[in-house]
């Protein structure tokens, strides 16, 4: 279930937050009783900390909660996040000490620290919660709240729960909800439709290989969001070790990430025409699965040269690609936990991405800044589009050598859409450890960010 705000109505214990800076001012407005207390509790505005002051009835009389320095903050986010298990169960109420600008940001962040993953073991919950501050629109956060559960949940839930059946069964709940219309290409009829390196991918699997595609919204400009949905990836005949292995519940984080993007959309009423594809497979071990150095046909009718068959996430997503841009939308978008060298580039916290269109990376970066939802922006390097030529055919989908293997990776799905701006984002998809607002566990990344950049780039 999504967090959400408190009823509006409800009675709430004033909450002053207060930058490290500002403490001996704001304790010098206070009755000695309280000052005393703050005082001997060891409060000192830090960021992270969060302390209530009892009234003399034994009730809560007002919490505090710690702002940090200017210096703390620029080296984190979601800053009151941190502080908000620390409060005891209540209602509460932003008083004074948050600047108006950053309301929005932090009152996501305490909904997103009340997330939890409780479908296999009951989770203690969030005791605090927060009543939406007045300059904010709280419908409009709770729908980006609601995104980022769906995309956590989603990537969280194991391959034995998580396969290309069951995304189905959750691309068809959203689209139930709000009511999109969805159609599903499954097993063999892959061939018959040509989307050949989908099906190839996915053969090998007990659970069939499909292309999801839903479609919302009558008016407006056209986006189409192409999510990998690679439910588990063994690597195929080139088995990945034990150690890499581990986290591949979590490769179809590309999906994830675009469903919860299209409840944004969806849930916020934003005027286009949306397209979400996901390329649903496994990337098992059989008998019938693909080899190194088969040469496969795609949809476009470039043929690929296999020489990893881990690097079968841009094959599924290039057949998607392909289909996505034979309409010509206004944008099309692709998201994908692609390549280790994306993590090695920037780390697990910041979503490269690549675009050559400046009204989109200007649109995005702003909207990156003010959500706190970092990405950072990497090249379409023409001149490593040798690397990526094999000779014995049109496409490498593993260039020998391992340089800059996020870009050849970018590259290479770039030659799929020749009719419509493109952008591509190679996710991580997780959080190696709990941070405020992120538990450790499934997280989206550049959604919020790409939702808020679609107004200005689409000029909605």
């Amino acid at each position: 279930m999504s967090p959400t705000f408190a009823a509006a109505d409800a009675d709430a214990i004033p909450l002053h937050v207060i930058a490290e800076d500002q403490l001996e001012n704001w304790l010098d407005g206070q009755p000695d009783a309280a000052r005393h207390w703050l005082t001997a509790q060891g409060f000192t505005g830090a960021l992270g900390q969060a302390t209530t002051v009892a009234a003399s009835d034994g009730s809560v009389a007002l919490a505090v909660m710690g702002y940090g320095t200017a210096k703390a903050r620029k080296r984190s986010r979601f800053h009151l996040a941190g502080g908000v298990g620390k409060l005891p169960k209540g209602v509460y109420e932003i008083a004074s000490g948050l600047p108006k600008e950053d309301q929005a940001t932090e009152a996501l962040g305490w909904l997103l620290a009340g997330y939890r993953f409780s479908r296999y073991r009951k989770q203690s919950p969030l005791l605090a919660e927060l009543k939406a501050p007045a300059s904010i629109d709280a419908q409009y956060i709770e729908a980006l709240a609601a995104g980022e559960t769906l995309t956590r949940d989603l990537i969280n839930t194991p391959a034995s729960d998580m396969g290309p059946p069951d995304l189905e069964q959750a691309a068809r709940a959203l689209a139930e909800k709000h009511g999109a219309r969805i159609e599903v290409i499954t097993g063999d009829d892959l061939l018959d439709q040509n989307f050949p390196m989908i099906h190839t991918v996915g053969r090998a699997a007990d659970r069939e290989p499909r292309l999801i595609d839903m479609h919302w919204g009558k008016d407006g400009p056209t986006l189409t969001l192409v999510g990998k949905g690679v439910c588990f990836d063994t690597g195929g005949l080139n088995l990945k070790p034990g150690g890499s292995m581990g986290l591949m519940k979590k490769d179809m984080g590309g999906a994830a990430a675009v469903l919860g993007l299209a409840h944004m959309i969806m849930a916020t009423g934003l005027k286009l025409q949306l397209r979400v594809l996901i390329p649903a497979v496994e990337n098992a071990v059989s008998g019938n699965a693909f080899r190194p150095q088969d040469i496969l046909t795609s949809r476009k009718g470039l043929t690929v040269e296999i020489n990893n068959t881990d690097a079968e996430g841009r094959l599924v997503l290039a057949d998607a690609l392909a289909y996505a841009d034979e309409e010509k939308p206004d944008q099309i978008i692709s998201m994908a936990t692609l390549t280790g060298a994306a993590r090695v580039a920037v780390g697990p916290d910041l979503a490269p991405y690549f675009s050559d269109d400046p009204d989109f990376v200007t649109a995005l970066e702003a909207a990156a800044q003010a959500g706190a939802d970092p990405v950072w922006r990497l090249p379409f390097h023409d001149a490593y589009e040798t690397m990526i030529e094999p000779g014995i055919a049109d496409l490498d989908n593993a260039p020998k050598g391992g340089f800059a293997g996020c870009i050849t990776a970018a590259l290479f799905l770039r030659r799929f859409v020749t009719d419509s701006p493109y952008a591509h984002f190679d996710i991580y998809g997780w959080q190696p450890s709990d941070a405020p607002a992120r538990p450790k566990g499934g997280v989206g990344q550049a959604t919020r960010a790409l939702h808020a950049a679609l107004a200005p780039l689409l000029k909605l």
